[in-house]
C-alpha cells in the first residue's frame, strides 16, 4: 500500500477522525491485543514494530506479519462482532495513534463520505494482508521447484 491510511482520506476527514485518537507507546514485549478479545480500538503506527501472530491449540504464537511505520494495526473493530481475529505484541518500542472504535463508527455514521472512504481503505489493507498470506503458504505449501500462480481478478 502506498498510502497510509491517514494519508489516504481527505484532509478534513482527517481531521475528524484524529480528534477520535490519542498518541500512545507500548515498550517491546508488550501484548496490545489477544484473539478474540473485544475489539473496541485500532492503531497507526508511527514509529516501532508489531508483530501479528496467531495461537494454535495448544501451540506458542505463530507470527503471521510484521507491521511498522504508517501500517494499520487492528481492523476487526469495523465488522461486527467487534471481536479481534488475530493477536499483536509489540516487537520493538511502538509509538502509535489509538483510535477509539465506537467513536470512529459513530463519526462514519454522522459522515457517510468519510464512513465509505474509511472502510475502503480499511478494505485494500485487509486485501494487501490477504494476498500477503496467500504469497507465504503457496511458499509453504507448493511442491517443491512447483511454479504456481495465484489468479488474477
Amino acid at each position: 500500500m502506498t498510502l497510509t491510511l491517514l494519508n489516504a482520506l481527505p484532509g478534513q476527514g482527517r481531521e475528524r477522525l484524529m480528534k477520535c485518537s490519542r498518541p500512545v507507546s507500548f515498550a517491546a514485549g508488550t501484548r496490545i491485543f489477544e484473539d478474540r478479545g473485544p475489539a473496541d480500538r485500532f492503531w497507526v503506527i508511527r514509529t516501532g514494530a508489531v508483530n501479528l501472530d496467531l495461537h494454535g491449540p495448544g501451540q506458542n504464537a505463530g507470527t503471521l506479519e510484521m507491521l511498522g511505520h504508517g501500517d494499520l494495526l487492528g481492523w476487526s473493530w469495523l465488522v461486527p462482532p467487534y471481536t479481534w481475529r488475530l493477536g499483536a505484541e509489540a516487537f520493538s518500542m511502538v509509538r502509535a495513534d489509538e483510535f477509539d472504535a465506537r467513536a470512529v463508527r459513530v463519526l462514519c455514521d454522522e459522515d457517510p463520505v468519510l464512513g465509505l472512504e474509511l472502510t475502503r481503505r480499511v478494505l485494500e489493507v485487509v486485501a494487501d494482508r490477504l494476498q500477503s498470506t496467500r504469497v507465504r503458504l503457496l511458499g509453504v505449501y507448493a511442491p517443491h521447484g512447483s511454479e504456481v500462480s495465484l489468479p488474477v481478478e
